[in-house]
């Protein structure tokens, strides 16, 4: 860019805050902080600096031509009809559905999965802007009620209330304080467990840290305040509780959490009992899911022993445990209990496969999906009809029907799109990372671009917490690629394409691997003829966010643009806010003195310099995401705004009444992606 085309951004006042810290050696080092008056979110200063920065950036976004154009060109790619995967409970149906332009999906009730469908509650009715969401629907087993939990705002903090199926009204109950939870409920339907924390205390709501959370089981009709206590562990505040019943009713199946870590204890007890719980496992070395029973016979997926996961039968009466399904070539993702079988997910190469299994483990069948893409299933252990969903790059989400064990899959809604596949392909390639590792990255582009360097890519990325990255649907990428961009998506280390070892690979003093990876993702695009570096953009979210903030740290050269959405990007003190401590698995903590290097080392707020021309970024966040508090996203944001030594434009884009993302209504996705896009169209040099 030019410098006529950068426009003024405000200054951040710099205060003289200092924070002292302990490496290695035992010494002390001090690290500034100067933005630390940013980190309150309601404080007149900070109010009047998000006003000044979305002025910033609404000035110099609303002089952009695209940005018209993409609005108008995404109203119409995200007005399809998006049918949910159905699922049965007491002899009827239920799926989520977008007719189109909903800011919010509704659930329906059908006696068939076929339908007819009936409206059962529309979450656009709960608020005038569209930005109270429907995250949570558990039905009871006899169909006549549904427990269900709303977010507001975009926070992780949900509120239950139960509706009654049949006359479509709430019952009086309401539940609140309750986070990274669901709801199972009591085989007659009486209530259901879940978990909840304390109220926070005031001005605490949105940046108090998470911890000492509670396993409650609530009867209908009574106030929460008299709600049993299932599980606490004062002695353990980072501890959590999922609760499932098994589906005969016999036991209460609890698996403990400490934060994201995938590995933790698994405890049982009879589901009529008070006593104390039989704990399978009680520590915390490696991951147990219970994914089905059979009598005192649980089904138990694993990566004990195995990091590409197996599955076992465990008794929990004898102890006795049996290996049904071995580990294998490909990551197990996913096991259920069907009549006499199993349903297994496999992962290769980070797309799905699908395969039946006989109760002894012994496969019996491949079932054929449609192309390389991602599976969503839906099943019952006393079902033989299972649906699952479907997607692409190139293809939405379509429910599919399935009779075992010798049924092929039946398509039951094919949504219409105002977008032809046909000119574009999707390519799978393997970049060399830095160590020689191999890592995948999927390319979507039209059939005929050309290989010398004039394409504008947008390489995307997550590399983190054993999440792995499969081929997804996005309308609003259909538009990007219509208008001569190519999108890739890379397969990182840190993810769980590849089972735990993969995952560990990027995490801790790993964790620079992941940067690595992903420098190589764009390397090779750029050796292949796909790119050069004015033409390259990156963007991630979340983890992603701290991906592509390190990313434009280490190597400014080698990327036209960046787009760090809601990141984690003071690896000094993101454990102090919210659910932030649960993230130390991956990343460790800076109270720690060896991990306190390897943070500093890529965190990507302490890693800018002055003077270094840095590419166009825009910094997108939520000013009530209070799982990656907006603190990281302004910081980082005055920080690169005052170390920009080029005409790149630095800009932060702060949605107001938004959060981490989850639940964010149609219209803003629509306007975010439309600024998104529009922004990288400028900063590559597009036409």
């Amino acid at each position: 860019m030019t410098s006529t085309q950068q426009r003024p951004v405000p200054v951040s006042h710099r205060g003289d805050h200092v924070d002292l810290y302990t490496n290695a050696r035992g010494e002390a080092v001090a690290v500034p902080d100067p933005y630390r008056w940013l980190e309150d979110p309601d404080s007149p200063d900070t109010r009047a600096w998000v006003a000044a920065q979305n002025e910033a950036t609404e000035a110099f976004l609303a002089a952009l031509p695209g940005r018209a154009q993409y609005r108008e060109r995404l109203a119409g790619l995200w007005n399809y009809a998006r049918p949910g995967i159905p699922w049965s409970r007491g002899g009827r149906s239920f799926r989520m559905h977008n007719p189109g332009l909903l800011n919010q999906p509704v659930l329906e009730t059908a006696g068939d999965p076929r339908g007819p469908w009936r409206l059962l509650l529309d979450p656009n009715a709960l608020s005038e802007d569209g930005t109270v969401a429907l995250v949570q629907a558990a039905v009871s087993r006899d169909g006549h009620m549904v427990a269900y939990a709303t977010q507001s705002g975009g926070s992780d903090w949900q509120t239950w209330r139960v509706r009654d199926v049949a006359t479509g009204q709430d019952l009086g109950d309401e539940l609140g304080w309750s986070k990274f939870s669901g709801a199972a409920w009591l085989p007659d339907g009486s209530g259901f467990f879940y978990s909840a924390y304390d109220a926070p205390a005031p001005g605490e709501t949105l940046t108090g840290a998470n911890r000492h959370q509670r396993l409650l089981l609530h009867r209908l009709g009574t106030p929460q305040a008299e709600d049993a206590l299932v599980l606490a562990r004062p002695d353990q505040p980072d501890w959590g509780f999922h609760a499932s019943v098994t589906e005969d009713a016999r036991y209460l199946v609890v698996h403990v959490w400490q934060g994201t870590d995938p590995r933790g204890p698994l405890w049982v007890r009879p589901l009529d009992s008070d006593g104390p719980f039989t704990e399978l496992v009680s520590e915390f070395c490696a991951a147990y899911r219970m994914v089905g029973s059979d009598g005192d016979t649980l089904f138990v997926q694993t990566d004990e022993d195995a990091p590409r996961g197996r599955l076992l039968a465990w008794n929990v009466v004898t102890g006795e445990r049996q290996a049904l399904i071995p580990e294998g070539p490909d990551k197990l993702e996913e096991v259920c209990v069907v009549p006499d079988g199993l349903l297994a997910l496999t992962l290769r190469d980070a797309s799905h496969r699908l395969t039946l299994h006989d109760r002894a483990g012994a496969q019996r069948r491949d079932i054929a999906l449609p192309a390389l893409g991602t599976v969503i299933l839906s099943t019952r252990p006393d079902s033989a009809e299972v649906f699952f969903g479907f997607a692409s790059f190139l293809s939405p989400n379509r429910p599919y029907r399935l009779e075992l064990p010798g049924g092929e899959p039946e398509l039951l809604a094919a949504p219409e799109l105002t977008f032809d596949p046909s000119p574009y392909e999707i390519t799978q390639a393997f970049a060399t990372g830095k160590d020689g590792t191999r890592v995948p990255l999927f390319i979507v582009a039209r059939r005929d671009a050309p290989r010398d360097g004039t394409n504008p890519v947008l390489l995307y990325g997550y590399g983190g917490f054993n999440i792995s990255l499969t081929p997804a649907f996005s309308p609003s990428r259909l538009a990007w690629l219509e208008r001569g961009g190519v999108y890739v998506q890379a397969n990182l280390r840190g993810g769980g394409e590849y089972g735990e070892e993969w995952h560990q690979a990027g995490t801790l003093g790993n964790k620079q691997n992941v940067f690595d990876d992903f420098i190589a993702c764009a390397e090779h695009l750029i050796a292949g003829g796909w790119t050069t570096p004015q033409r390259l953009a990156i963007q991630g979210g979340s983890n992603g966010g701290l991906l592509v903030g390190a990313c434009l740290t280490q190597r400014p050269d080698l990327f036209g643009a960046a787009v760090p959405q809601v990141g984690v990007l003071d690896m000094l003190r993101y454990h102090l806010f919210t659910i932030g401590w649960a993230w130390a698995s991956d990343y460790g903590r800076s109270d720690d003195p060896a991990m306190f290097e390897v943070l500093r080392a890529y965190s990507p707020l302490h890693n800018l310099k002055g003077g270094v021309a840095y590419p166009a970024t825009l910094i997108t966040t939520g000013d009530h995401d209070d799982r990656v508090v907006p603190a990281h996203s302004f910081k980082f944001g005055a920080e690169l705004q005052r170390a920009q030594g080029g005409d790149a434009p630095v800009l932060l884009r702060i949605q107001t009444r938004a959060g981490h993302g989850a639940g964010k209504p149609t219209a803003l996705v629509i306007e975010e992606a439309a600024d998104i896009y529009a922004f990288l169209e400028r900063a590559l040099g597009m036409a």
